[in-house]
């Protein structure tokens, strides 16, 4: 069985910045087959394939959230 390597990083940020934020990282999904993260020092390459399963989920209510999901 295949260890679990995980990053969960939750912020508060201004909208701007985080529509910079999914910017970088679409622009990382269009140009190369791999996006990369750094957290701690270190270096994470996670390779994506041409095709993936894109969920977007959007929850109204007290709190409200929109949850954008890749899957392969």
């Amino acid at each position: 069985m295949s260890e679990l390597f995980e990053i969960d990083d939750t912020r508060t940020l201004r909208r701007e910045e985080a529509a910079a934020r999914l910017r970088a990282l679409a622009d990382m999904l269009a140009r190369n087959n791999s996006v990369e993260f750094v957290r701690g020092g270190k270096q994470v390459t996670v390779r994506i394939p041409d095709e993936v399963e894109l969920k977007v989920e959007l929850e109204i209510g007290e709190d409200n959230e929109l949850e954008i999901e890749l899957t392969w």
